[in-house]
């Protein structure tokens, strides 16, 4: 019986390890997945977007299913001055904006995170940063986004960025 009873323990310790391992890989792969599907509206970004009015863009690239590489600069003298270097990765399950931008914030990295439950644009957010809190790209076509930058207390501005290159990806955000 003391045989029975260890045999018993034996195997619920072993299937039970099992199961807790195989529960975690299920959930890690249904966490994956359903972040590349949010991942895969951002592909609208794609390409370069140049500021209504200003001799200033924005470009972004796409370097894995799960990394967009992007950098703004301005023209001055045909010559072009990076202003900021973006990048957009999945961290823990969650979609991180990162922003450096040169003599600001003692050159580090911002990081803001999506707000997955706003649908009508791409709103990336950090409540700890003292501005911006917000970064918010929204369609208004396929050819033109409103890029708006706010802050807690209301202050900020926003602009209107048109695509230049032929890049027609029709994911909308």
């Amino acid at each position: 019986m003391v045989f029975l009873i260890k045999f018993f323990f034996f195997f619920l310790n072993r299937y039970y390890i099992f199961y807790e391992k195989s529960v975690l890989v299920f959930l890690t792969i249904i966490t994956i997945s359903c972040s590349e599907n949010k991942f895969s509206k951002l592909d609208t970004l794609i390409g370069t977007w140049k500021i209504e009015g200003k001799e200033q863009f924005e470009v972004w690239e796409k370097k894995t299913n799960n990394n967009l590489a992007g950098y703004s600069y301005k023209l001055i003298n045909h010559k072009k001055i990076i202003l900021e270097t973006l990048s957009i990765k999945i961290y823990d399950s969650q979609i991180v904006y990162e922003a450096t931008v040169p003599n600001q914030n003692e050159g580090k990295t911002i990081q803001f995170i999506l707000n997955s439950e706003i649908d009508s644009c791409l709103s990336f957010e950090n409540n700890t940063h003292d501005f911006p809190n917000k970064i918010r790209y929204k369609n208004i076509s396929d050819e033109k986004i409103e890029v708006s930058v706010g802050g807690n207390n209301g202050k900020g501005f926003s602009y209107i960025q048109k695509r230049e290159n032929g890049n027609n990806n029709k994911n909308k955000f």
